[in-house]
């Protein structure tokens, strides 16, 4: 069994001063996966004693994107970004490849008020991102952990309407049609949602704004995941989403996997 975990910390160092490392130590994953980190290691004290094999890809833009692993057991190969040089300079993405199986650790580009990512997002990276997963999968399963930046369904934010493309509203970041589109591209290509395998209820996010009280009123969004390939579906026993844990604008997520 594994218990991994995944969070955006919106900026390690100011999460760190906050407690929020201590929170999700204490919970003792076997992997650490976080998005938007801010920082280059060098910038982070950081003491994780239990969890000696540390990868960083940090932004080439200082303070801006940026995902880390923290892992109990060394990987077999650690890859960062997909390949592509136009989508790697913004530290988006770490592959760690262990024995049965690659874990993906991505913070997907946010469309942007405005929506002027949006184009770029849908059209050109979910596209490459896809084709990389589809890539790992033909040589072992996959687990792909992170802030994918949409709302897949309506059940997964708490005003749909307000958001969602009409025919006089291209829709806000995050819940587009198009953006919805690129979820479901991954859901047909074989990806699960794990948390949905445990729960179908609405009212579970991991994200708040924090203008109007929105996480005391629960107004969130549920916009990281763990989603796997079709093959492990029996392998899961269990996904969580832990909102009681502080220290960002986001929530922790995890998954328990015999694997």
């Amino acid at each position: 069994m594994k218990k991994l975990l995944s969070w955006n910390v919106n900026g390690i160092r100011a999460n760190i001063k906050k407690g929020g490392m201590d929170s999700v130590v204490d919970i003792n994953p076997d992997v650490i996966c976080l998005q938007e980190t801010k920082a280059t290691q060098d910038q982070v004290e950081l003491n994780l004693p239990d969890y000696p094999h540390q990868f960083w890809n940090s932004a080439e833009k200082k303070g801006y994107s940026g995902t880390a692993i923290f892992s109990k057991t060394k990987p077999l190969h650690v890859d960062y970004g997909i390949g592509i040089e136009k989508h790697d300079n913004e530290g988006r993405v770490i592959t760690a490849s262990y024995e049965n199986f690659y874990l993906v650790n991505v913070y997907v580009p946010n469309s942007k008020r405005g929506l002027l990512r949006l184009d770029y997002r849908c059209n050109e990276w979910e596209v490459d991102f896809l084709s990389y997963l589809k890539e790992l999968e033909s040589t072992n399963p996959v687990v792909l952990c992170g802030d994918l930046n949409v709302a897949h369904t309506e059940i997964d934010l708490k005003n749909p309407q307000s958001n969602k493309t009409t025919a006089s509203n291209p829709g806000n970041a995050g819940f587009t049609d198009q953006e919805r589109k690129s979820f479901e591209d991954m859901l047909e290509s074989g990806f699960i949602d794990s948390f949905r395998e445990f729960n179908k209820e609405g009212g579970n996010y991991t994200w708040w704004s924090y203008m109007f009280n929105a996480r005391t009123n629960n107004a969130g969004w549920r916009i990281d995941y763990f989603m796997v390939s079709q093959i492990l579906r029996s392998n899961l026993k269990g996904a969580d989403i832990l909102p009681d844990i502080m220290g960002s604008d986001h929530c922790p997520v995890t998954l328990d996997i015999e694997i």
